[in-house]
């Protein structure tokens, strides 16, 4: 795989698969074709078996695939076999939400703690998780080996958070804070920005309005 140049747009298609996939297993669909798995997600039975190519054959002509098999297949290219550590900055609303989400813990995103700069806050638990004073955010990463940050903070205050980040060994940022992040290290970002997420939907619906 390392020697393959895989688009970012399969990459983003894969997690679509796992989740069907999954609904599948919960309704023990044994099987399925190309076509009938097409139907489902809304991918071209083509588009599926390219995707599916880049990381070798996993169906069988006139059978279609193992549905468990390839789930599990998928679950291993995602990095889906092991747990990683996690903790989150900001407990307002969002990151409390992000906190109560169960299916991140079943996928092996271990959330380890919260931190915040509100004194109203810390000290509190979420889901049995402490929100701890932001003072204590580089030495308690380290330690616990987190690799990943969820930053749920407001825009003023992400970047001062992802320059922390930079001084310890995190791996990897998913940031909804609504700004544009700027990293001098290769930590992996993932930018969710709800605001532009909604004026997409605005501009379809404008689209089909008029």
């Amino acid at each position: 795989m390392k020697d393959k140049n895989i688009s970012v747009a399969v990459i983003r298609r894969l997690p679509k698969y796992h989740r069907y996939l999954k609904e599948m297993l919960d309704n023990d669909i044994k099987r399925i074709s190309s076509k009938e798995l097409s139907k489902m997600i809304g991918f071209t039975a083509s588009q599926i078996r390219q995707d599916l190519n880049n990381f070798g054959g996993f169906g069988q002509q006139g059978y279609g695939y193992n549905v468990e098999d390839l789930y599990n297949e998928i679950g291993k290219i995602l990095g889906l076999t092991r747990q990683y550590n996690v903790v989150i900055v900001g407990a307002g609303n969002l990151g409390q939400a992000l906190a109560n989400y169960s299916s991140f813990d079943r996928l092996g995103f271990k959330l380890q703690a919260m931190f915040d700069v509100n004194p109203k806050v810390i000290g509190l638990k979420i889901n049995n998780v402490e929100v701890m004073d932001m003072d204590k955010f580089e030495q308690f990463v380290d330690e616990n080996n987190v690799e990943i940050v969820y930053i749920c903070t407001s825009r003023d205050g992400a970047q001062e958070v992802a320059d922390k980040i930079q001084k310890t060994k995190v791996r990897a940022i998913w940031n909804f804070a609504p700004v544009d992040l700027k990293l001098k290290s290769d930590i992996i970002v993932e930018n969710i920005h709800l605001i532009d997420n909604l004026l997409t939907v605005s501009y379809f619906l404008k689209e089909n309005l008029e």
